[in-house]
């Protein structure tokens, strides 16, 4: 099974964050040994600002731990709608577009979507199955 690791749970352990870095390390271990692990380029991105050199960010995230995905049409597509139906609902302009892209990738790619920041995911995809703590 395909596993779409969100950014926030690298970077916990890529910052050795206080409060997440123990349970994102856990999920990235147990996950690996008996799952595909998988970013797209929007998590790529979120990722590689933490980064000076691209070879910095490849070396963090090596190719045999983390597949790398396109993002397909069909997820700009259902992003576009989800983020549109969160505006009407009253969201606010500055929520970020590419955790729906990511909720969207996750979901029309089949795969479970990693992350400890579940609610935007939960509300707008909820047929999208989640590890989340």
């Amino acid at each position: 099974m395909n596993i779409l690791v969100d950014s926030c749970v690298f970077l916990d352990v890529l910052t050795n964050d206080p409060q997440w870095a123990d349970w994102s390390a856990g999920q990235i271990d147990h996950l690996a040994g008996e799952h595909r692990l998988c970013i797209n380029p929007l998590i790529y991105a979120e990722i590689s600002i933490g980064f000076t050199r691209i070879e910095e960010l490849e070396d963090a995230l090596p190719g045999d731990l983390v597949a790398r995905l396109s993002l397909p049409w069909e997820a700009a597509f259902l992003a576009g709608k989800c983020f549109l139906k969160y505006r009407k609902g009253g969201g606010m302009r500055r929520s970020p577009l590419p955790d729906f892209y990511i909720g969207a990738h996750a979901a029309i790619g089949g795969m479970t979507l990693l992350t400890r920041d579940p609610s935007r995911y939960r509300t707008h995809f909820p047929r999208l199955p989640l590890i989340c703590p």
